[in-house]
C-alpha cells in the first residue's frame, strides 16, 4: 500500500530535523511549497504541518510561518495520554524510576480527593518518568484499592500506572488543574533541577463508572516541558 502524501511530508520534515539540516527555530517550507514539492493539495500539506505541530515537533507563529520547535517536550492539554507513549512518539527513549509503591492511610486531602473516609487504606506510588534518561515528570499517585486491588503487585517498568488503571478501571471522567509551582528540595533532586527553576504541576482526579479511581500530582520542570493543544470550531 502506498504511503499517504501527508505521511510522506511528515517523514520528510522529521528526517530534515533529525539529520540536523533544519536546526531548532529554523523556518520550514510553507503549505504551498510542500504542496508543490510533493505534488499534493494544500490541505494535505496543512494536515502534515498541523499534526507535527500538535505533537510538539513544529511551532506555528501567526503571520510568520512554521518553525522547528524548541527542545521542550509537549503534552496535550485536551487529552489524557500515557506519558511513555508520548515520549516514544517523539522518537525518544523512555525509562522510569520507581521510588515508592506501598499502602498508606489516607490523610484528609487524599480522603477528600478519593471520596473515602479519613484514614482509609489507599495505595501510593511515586515514579520518575525520563526522556532520553533525563527526568521529565514526577508522578505521585494515590489509588482507591477497591478499583485496583492488585496495584501494589505491578511492575511499572513494564507499563505505567495510567496504562494499568485504564485496563482494570476504564476511565469515564477526569478533572485536572494546572499551576506553576516552585519545587520542594525533594522534587528538585528528583527532577535534577536548580532551586530557581519553576515547575508545572498537573493535579488530576480520574473516575470510572463506580467512583473515583485515583488522584495524581504530575510535576514537570519548566525548562523541559510545555502543554499545548489544537481546537477546531464548527463554522
Amino acid at each position: 500500500m502506498a504511503t499517504p502524501k501527508f505521511a510522506e511530508i511528515k517523514q520528510y520534515i522529521i528526517g530534515c530535523i533529525e539529520s540536523g539540516e533544519w536546526e531548532e527555530n529554523a523556518r520550514v517550507p510553507s503549505e504551498n511549497q510542500l504542496a508543490e514539492l510533493f505534488v499534493c493539495s494544500r490541505m494535505t500539506a496543512r494536515r502534515a504541518l498541523t499534526e507535527l505541530t500538535d505533537n510538539g515537533v513544529l511551532e506555528r507563529s501567526q503571520g510568520l510561518g512554521t518553525f522547528v520547535a524548541g527542545r521542550k517536550s509537549q503534552s496535550s492539554m485536551l487529552a489524557i495520554r500515557n506519558i511513555a507513549d508520548e515520549i516514544k512518539d517523539r522518537g525518544h527513549g523512555y525509562s522510569v524510576q520507581q521510588l515508592a509503591l506501598r499502602q498508606v492511610n489516607a490523610t484528609a486531602p487524599i480522603a477528600i480527593a478519593l471520596a473515602l473516609e479519613l484514614g482509609s487504606p489507599v495505595f501510593h506510588s511515586v515514579l520518575v518518568h525520563c526522556e532520553q534518561g533525563v527526568p521529565l515528570q514526577v508522578e505521585e499517585r494515590y489509588v482507591n484499592p477497591a478499583f485496583a486491588p492488585d496495584y501494589l503487585e505491578q511492575d511499572f517498568s513494564e507499563q505505567t500506572p495510567h496504562e494499568y488503571l485504564s485496563q482494570v478501571a476504564p476511565l469515564t471522567e477526569a478533572h485536572h488543574t494546572i499551576e506553576a509551582i516552585i519545587a520542594s528540595s525533594e522534587l528538585q533532586q528528583r527532577l535534577a533541577i536548580p532551586a530557581t527553576e519553576p515547575c508545572l504541576q498537573i493535579s488530576r482526579r480520574t473516575w470510572s463508572r463506580q467512583g473515583v479511581v485515583s488522584f495524581a500530582k504530575l510535576v514537570h520542570p519548566g525548562s523541559r516541558f510545555k502543554l499545548g493543544g489544537h481546537l477546531t470550531f464548527n463554522k
